[in-house]
């Protein structure tokens, strides 16, 4: 028997919603957690800044009483003002190797989606582009990262079988950090900053980088992923949010940012350690011991990098202006010890975007995809 129940938003629904897929993924040695107490804030009305323009219902799937299977069932209105259409979302979706649960839980969400007045579902997606996003279809063998969702194969049979169809798909790439700059790097690094007066500027201080350019930083993410699929643009009660949160997490030599002439920031390489073999280990938990191995996956030994965010202005896109953010941060990677880098999703068809890796040596090793079905 299968029984799908909404949940609420109480603290302990909300930690089994978040706990069901560290105990589904138990033993998988490519399952990344996230840290459990941040995702219960995002699912939280009264922590996520979100909410001013999302609203969500959480729903749980018992088999024979026992837990099965979570989706959440979201609204953004303010992607639904810029599309025009009256869309819902689904995201935050794990389930066991059942059809049954599979579809019963879409069809929690999509019920709650009729009574709201969508004519259309799609995900899985989050509340914004911040958050995990689409379903892994390539890639089952590959570690996750702290900022994607890792998936068994089994996700998109069940899911096509429940009458949802691809709508778009996202690819992800990991490079071999060289040993030196590559020489057309340099060239192309040393021509945009001379026909252009840009150059890089780092900092140490992380309250001065707050200060300085914290607020036009996520002015430029929004600028920068404007047009991208299903981009909800940031407000400024998230933005005050982000750069209070998570600006003082950031390690500043990893930091690089182009400015021009004027000092107006013009484009942004934000990368960090990963973090996956110390969230496994930590299983999502800060304590009472948890922060060890992701302290350690900070300042200890760490062979792999994450490149959480490169935006460029759009003015200066095609342009070479990525080549001044690697040239500044290949030698602090090689400092570091660190032989890989992986990028975050980039949409399929963004060319441009993949055309920044051409300097390295890389290997296209995941695929996720969002799918979309028709509320009749």
């Amino acid at each position: 028997m299968i029984e799908v129940k909404a949940i609420g938003t109480g603290r302990r629904a909300l930690l089994e919603f978040v706990k069901f897929p560290i105990w589904l993924y138990k033993g998988n040695e490519y399952y990344v957690p996230p840290l459990v107490l941040d995702e219960v804030e995002t699912l939280n009305p009264a922590k996520n800044p979100a909410f001013e323009f999302c609203e969500a219902e959480y729903f749980m799937a018992f088999k024979d009483g026992k837990p099965a299977g979570r989706i959440a069932a979201i609204i953004n209105r303010q992607v639904n003002e810029r599309t025009g259409v009256k869309a819902a979302r689904f995201g935050f979706f794990d389930f066991i190797d059942d059809a049954e649960v599979c579809a019963a839980l879409l069809e929690a969400a999509e019920q709650w989606a009729r009574k709201k007045g969508m004519v259309e579902i799609l995900g899985p997606l989050g509340f914004t582009d911040l958050d995990r996003e689409g379903l892994l279809t390539f890639g089952f063998d590959e570690l996750s990262t702290m900022a994607t969702n890792y998936n068994y194969p089994y996700y998109e049979g069940h899911v096509l079988k429940a009458g949802y169809e691809p709508d778009t798909e996202w690819l992800e790439f990991v490079m071999d950090v060289p040993d030196a700059i590559p020489e057309k790097m340099i060239r192309v690094a040393d021509i945009v900053k001379r026909r252009f007066g840009l150059k890089i500027k780092k900092y140490k201080d992380k309250q001065a980088i707050k200060r300085d350019y914290g607020r036009a930083l996520f002015e430029l993410i929004n600028e920068t992923y404007d047009k991208l699929y299903g981009y909800s643009p940031l407000t400024d009660r998230q933005i005050e949010a982000y750069i209070k949160e998570y600006l003082g997490l950031l390690d500043l030599d990893l930091v690089s940012l182009i400015v021009d002439k004027d000092e107006q920031l013009v484009g942004v390489g934000i990368s960090m350690p990963s973090l996956s073999r110390g969230l496994q280990r930590s299983r999502g938990k800060l304590l009472p011991f948890g922060w060890i191995p992701l302290l350690k996956g900070l300042r200890g030994h760490n062979d792999r990098v994450d490149l959480m965010l490169v935006g460029i202005k759009p003015e200066y896109q095609g342009k070479g202006v990525n080549a001044l953010l690697f040239q500044d941060l290949i030698p602090e990677y090689q400092k570091r010890g660190f032989k890989w880098a992986e990028s975050n999703p980039e949409l399929a068809e963004n060319a441009s975007v993949q055309e920044q890796w051409k300097y390295f040596t890389s290997r296209q090793h995941r695929r996720r995809k969002a799918y979309r079905k028709q509320l009749g």
